[in-house]
């Protein structure tokens, strides 16, 4: 797992694609410890590519999310309870109105910890039925991660109004709350357990 050093904090980092990296960025910047989730592209072929590659479906990638976190505040396992609040992992062909490869779901792991943790995770989640159907976001080995271009940042802070009509108009907010019950995907359910 990647870590750095900034003023005695350790930050750890994980990658999810959940679909829009916009909706996936805000549900994990609500997370208290989460020191910074950056949208970007992750998993294709391209090197460093554009916002207009990736959304034509041709390079690979996923349109993902990376964040970084205080292992003393939260944990690997409360962000992949954060994850599947924020998605609906039954979905083969998108998220919601975004449909092709670029927004599937998947958990890139960066290490052997994050893997088991991963795979354990969504094994939960699949048995408890509260999907209604098999789950099938991937767990995959993490790749280079590229941000996107800065426009695409703290959209949900910089263009709240578009964000918001986006959010609702995709069906995304409709699901989660009929899935969840209107619980808060940042209320974490997950245990107290370290990774």
């Amino acid at each position: 797992m990647s870590a750095s050093q900034d003023m005695n904090t350790v930050t750890k980092e994980a990658i999810f694609a959940g679909g829009c990296f916009w909706c996936i960025e805000s549900a994990f910047e609500l997370m208290p410890g989460v020191t910074e989730a950056v949208s970007g592209y992750t998993g294709g072929h391209v090197e460093n590519p554009t916002y207009r590659q990736v959304s034509a479906g041709t390079t690979g990638h996923f349109e993902a999310v990376l964040v970084r976190y205080d292992p003393a505040q939260t944990t690997y396992d409360r962000l992949l309870d954060q994850f599947w609040r924020s998605i609906d992992p039954t979905d083969a062909g998108g998220q919601f109105y975004d449909r092709g490869s670029q927004y599937l779901t998947a958990i890139f792991y960066l290490d052997e910890a994050q893997r088991e943790s991963a795979e354990a995770s969504k094994r939960t989640m699949d048995e408890s039925g509260i999907f209604g159907a098999p789950i099938v976001t991937q767990i995959l080995p993490a790749q280079t991660f590229y941000p996107a271009e800065d426009y695409h940042q703290d959209y949900s802070r910089t263009c709240s109004v578009q964000y918001n009509a986006y959010s609702r108009a995709s069906g995304r907010e409709t699901y989660l709350e009929q899935t969840w019950g209107g619980q808060n995907p940042s209320e974490s359910t997950s245990s107290e357990n370290d990774e």
